[in-house]
């Protein structure tokens, strides 16, 4: 399956960030990954968030 990694990176990139501004001081960790990760990098963090990898097939 094709992941388009730039719509996942935005997702991932505003889940994290509004959890973050949400007083959970850890997704700052996970938002500096999300914005610099590479596709793999990526795809384990959306699992670790519960996303679901096929709301992003290309």
């Amino acid at each position: 399956m094709e992941i388009d990694i730039s719509r996942l990176r935005d997702d991932l990139e505003n889940y994290f960030g509004t959890a973050m501004c949400s007083g959970l001081p850890m997704a700052a960790v996970e938002l500096a990954q999300a914005q610099s990760g590479t596709p793999q990098q990526l795809v384990e963090l959306a699992r670790r968030a519960g996303l679901e990898l096929s709301d992003y097939a290309d």
